[in-house]
């Protein structure tokens, strides 16, 4: 069993390598700047690869350079705050490539991969903001909106053919070492969402997910 995982950090997407290892997959680590990921890759015994996910050559590439796998996590995503009036059009562009176009440039190859192969899973990390818009957050909430219809148009297209596609809204701040929880579990914890996102690949396919949201249980809907 191959797995990608692009746009790894030290949070959700390492937590998922590792435990993707755990379950005797081969984990390829891909990001666009690769530096801090060989503890994480000596730890698992995973390949690293640095990739542009919003340039469709560096895409291509990196496709060709692993396993055909059977399970890709999309996860990178780009933020630019602002009010709407004050915004640069040019920083906004690449928040929107990132967060949506880079996700239908890997989803695109990962469908190919898999459907030769008749089978296969790709997970899209999403978040609060692909279901509701805040205030002086747009280009953030442009690329979740449409990271979302790309899933929701996969799923729709791909299930019937064998290839499980997932959105999977992350409703919350995630635990880390630098966000630190002013009540218990107000957070999520990244190795309980990467359990989740394992469950689901795990799913018969008489029950397949196309959408799940993780949020603690302090969060408002």
């Amino acid at each position: 069993m191959n797995a990608l995982i692009v746009g790894v950090g030290p949070g959700l997407s390492a937590s998922f390598a590792r435990l993707l290892a755990r379950e005797g997959y081969t984990v390829a680590l891909a990001a666009r700047t690769t530096d801090k990921l060989a503890p994480l890759a000596g730890e698992i015994g995973a390949s690293v690869h640095e990739c542009d996910a919003a340039d469709p050559a560096a895409v291509t590439a990196l496709f060709a350079a692993v396993p055909p796998p059977t399970l890709v996590l999309y996860n990178p995503s780009a933020r630019v705050r602002g009010p709407i009036t004050e915004l640069d059009p040019a920083a906004v562009h690449r928040a929107l490539d990132i967060t949506a176009f880079g996700a239908f440039l890997v989803g695109q190859l990962a469908a190919r991969s898999m459907l030769q192969a008749g089978r296969g899973t790709i997970l899209f990390t999403g978040a609060s903001a692909g279901v509701k818009g805040f205030p002086q957050s747009a280009p953030f909430a442009m690329g979740k909106f449409a990271l979302r219809g790309l899933a929701q148009s996969m799923a729709r297209e791909l299930h019937p053919q064998g290839i499980h596609v997932v959105h999977v809204v992350v409703d919350g701040g995630i635990r880390s070492a630098t966000r630190p929880e002013l009540s218990p579990d107000s957070l999520l914890d990244p190795d309980a969402i990467a359990d989740t996102m394992l469950a689901i690949v795990k799913q018969p396919r008489s029950v397949w997910t196309d959408e799940i949201a993780v949020r603690p249980w302090v969060e408002r809907f």
